[in-house]
């Protein structure tokens, strides 16, 4: 696909960074292929998103699915490939039978196929570690926070410049944000590292630096565990910050809920990080976080020293500690979220 070694090297040395990023096979992730002539408007009227980012430009795009009250069944990228009407849907391997019965409660007389590729296909993170050092907003904006998917579109042949590719490699931009890193997703019979490190150095997992760690730190949920099944809403878990509600678009499952929430009301709680400077030895996901006699929300997991909770901001952000069974930690507002709307700010002062 390159058209000469000269060009390959050049490549290697657009993604050369402080550290090399790190390539962590996503084995908790499965994969379902959707396809059809009316694929588009079926998925518009299921996922809080809009399908017409990937009907115009977009390569993928976060999204969940939402039951009839508004509360999250499942959080997903949606991958366009370079065949019509055929995407990848990315979900947690625990609910892929759930999803793929949801998906088929709803296609009716539709003509379309609904495929698990689990055994097939691979999802892979490529992640850099240097991004959790971005302090300043104008940084999330810096060309320097580098993708390996950001210059590969001048080496494409012209039929799949849309979608990024390598050999047998299909490598998205998280549409999440651009800390976040890169998708690759590839069959699942060959070497991923060997074919990337043809485009740039990588390394595998540092330590206990996981993904899930990573993810953590940034304060970014994903999957069963840490948005579990109708106990979660799309707004708590930043949906909207992470890109994956469209405001916009017509009717969807669960909708009026969430557009009721983000016009009218005010989000009081959501997932943020936490910082461990005493790992609980004993910690209970989903359970109440009660420090100091205070409710403060729930904890939805831990990895290493940092952790995922779904806590009230007003309550929370200012606290020099917060105690979780015998475990100690702080949280922070991640600097991905947006400037606190005019609303927000008044309900913040109101519960202080």
């Amino acid at each position: 696909m390159f058209r000469s070694v000269n060009n390959l090297k050049q490549l290697r040395r657009c993604f050369s960074t402080k550290s090399a990023p790190i390539l962590e096979a996503l084995h908790e992730k499965s994969l379902l292929r959707i396809s059809g002539d009316e694929v588009n408007d079926y998925l518009q009227g299921l996922i809080t998103n809009d399908m017409n980012h990937l009907m115009n430009h977009g390569t993928c795009m976060y999204a969940m699915f939402l039951n009839t009250k508004g509360r999250v069944l499942y959080d997903t990228i949606i991958y366009k490939t370079i065949k019509d009407n055929t995407y990848l849907i990315e979900c947690d391997t625990k609910t892929v039978d759930s999803l793929r019965k949801h998906l088929k409660i709803y296609k009716l007389r539709r003509k379309i196929d609904i495929v698990n590729m689990t055994d097939e296909l691979a999802v892979h993170a490529l992640f850099n570690l240097d991004h959790l050092n971005v302090t300043e907003e104008l940084d999330l904006f810096n060309k320097n926070i580098d993708n390996v998917s950001n210059n590969l579109n001048k080496e494409l042949i012209k039929e799949n410049k849309s979608i990024k590719m390598f050999n047998d490699l299909s490598i998205y931009q998280d549409p999440r944000m651009s800390l976040l890193g890169s998708r690759i997703i590839t069959p699942k019979n060959i070497s991923v590292k060997d074919e990337i490190t043809k485009l740039t150095e990588v390394q595998t997992q540092i330590d206990s630096r996981t993904y899930k760690w990573f993810r953590y730190n940034l304060g970014v949920g994903e999957g069963v565990n840490d948005l579990p099944t109708e106990h979660c809403f799309p707004l708590e878990a930043n949906c909207d910050y992470l890109h994956g509600v469209s405001f916009h678009k017509g009717c969807y499952i669960g909708q009026e809920l969430t557009a009721r929430t983000y016009h009218t009301g005010v989000v009081r709680k959501r997932l943020m990080p936490l910082i461990f400077s005493k790992v609980p030895t004993k910690p209970a996901c989903d359970s109440n976080i009660i420090s100091d006699n205070v409710n403060l929300g729930k904890l939805r997991g831990i990895e290493g020293n940092a952790g995922l909770a779904l806590l009230r901001i007003a309550k929370s952000i200012d606290l020099k500690e917060i105690k979780i069974s015998d475990g100690i930690a702080t949280t922070r507002k991640p600097i991905w979220w947006p400037i606190e709307a005019p609303k927000e700010k008044v309900a913040a002062q109101k519960n202080e």
